[in-house]
């Protein structure tokens, strides 16, 4: 037992589970320490209200599952980030059932990823609800421990979106092939994952649009949409069309050497993290990322006055809610509404402090 004794205080006890410490105190004896102790460890062996009816499936094959699931059903980069965050899940978790893992357990651990940021664990609880609802769903479990963990506050900022001379002066910093990959992405408004598996049978020259595809609507269904190509776009792939090799079937491609099976292969890009990275400090620019120039194109847009609903469309969103967010440029109808608070406001103020000193507007000289 690990009782010990305080000074001035009295016993308690103090013991880790699993990862998670319980602690209790004061207690007038070490026997009733001891005993407290004792009560709560069998409280701990007995499975938590919510679990209800025990299940035999562990924790990793549950985790195997749901990543299978998510491979054939959701974006290769929802897939991936989900990998890295399971291998975390696995160590902590990976011999026990899913029936053992307690909300406390979770919560200590969120707990911890809270360090590195709110928004990181976040991002943890959010995908461990939806493995522990997927086990719900495939009736091998009955309760989600994470149904009494909320969310941290974060603090929302305004996004940085790169001004038009900024990202005129990295593009042009670039090699001529890059120089055509990031028109791509910048010209359609493109999800980079969107670019990287275009394919030249969806590439209509003649009537001048792309097919994209995103996996990013409700129920992860591969879903296409048409985006209409600038006069500088099409030019570009119409010459890398004239140059293209009949045996691959991607737009921008790529020789690489797989490690694993130590040979060459050929296939699209992932995400070029490092590329626009060394770009910007090329140009002697601030930094942006890839998605910066979706909030970018999606801002020249409405600041002239093109309908939410077509922008909405190009950047192939299925809410408004969520075009709004990319819209960073100051409407007409913002400006307007401070212009006329600018014009009733200083007219109020004028008002008051001629009626103070008992003239009227009229004897107030311009």
């Amino acid at each position: 037992m690990s009782s010990y004794f305080k000074k001035g205080k009295g016993w308690r006890f103090d013991f880790t589970l699993m990862g998670i410490r319980y602690t209790e105190a004061w207690f007038k004896t070490k026997k009733e320490a001891a005993q407290a102790e004792a009560k709560k460890r069998e409280e701990l062996k007995k499975p938590a209200p919510w679990q209800g009816t025990p299940t035999d499936t562990d924790f990793l094959t549950l985790l195997n599952r749901r990543l299978d699931h998510l491979k054939a059903y959701k974006s290769a980069s929802y897939y991936r980030d989900n990998c890295y965050m399971g291998k975390r899940w696995v160590k902590l978790w990976g011999k026990l059932n899913c029936r053992d893992i307690s909300t406390d357990m979770v919560e200590h651990y969120i707990l911890k990823r809270k360090k590195v940021s709110p928004y990181t664990a976040n991002t943890e609880i959010r995908s461990l609800r939806a493995c522990f609802n997927f086990a719900k769903k495939k009736k091998m479990l009955e309760q989600n421990p994470l149904d009494g963990i909320d969310f941290f506050p974060v603090e929302k900022r305004v996004k940085y979106v790169p001004p038009i001379e900024d990202i005129d002066i990295v593009f042009q910093s670039a090699d001529q092939d890059t120089k055509n990959y990031l028109y791509a992405i910048s010209e359609t408004m493109a999800r980079v994952g969107e670019i990287n598996n275009l394919k030249w049978q969806d590439v209509n020259l003649h009537d001048r649009y792309v097919i994209l595809y995103t996996r990013k609507k409700r129920g992860g269904h591969l879903t296409p949409r048409k985006v209409p190509l600038t006069t500088r776009l099409h030019g570009i792939l119409s010459r890398l069309h004239e140059h293209m090799d009949e045996q691959i079937p991607w737009v921008f491609w790529h020789r690489f050497y797989d490690r694993n099976n130590r040979t060459w292969k050929t296939g699209p890009y992932g995400y070029r993290k490092r590329l626009l990275n060394s770009l910007c400090k090329k140009a002697g620019v601030k930094y942006f990322s890839y998605h910066a120039l979706r909030h970018a194109g999606a801002s020249i847009l409405d600041n002239n006055n093109v309908p939410i609903g077509s922008i909405q469309k190009i950047l192939g969103h299925e809410n408004r809610t969520t075009t709004e967010i990319y819209l960073h440029s100051l409407g007409n109808s913002e400006r307007e509404a401070i212009d006329t608070f600018e014009r009733v406001s200083n007219f109020s103020h004028t008002d008051s402090h001629t009626k103070k000193k008992g003239l009227t507007a009229n004897a107030v000289s311009p």
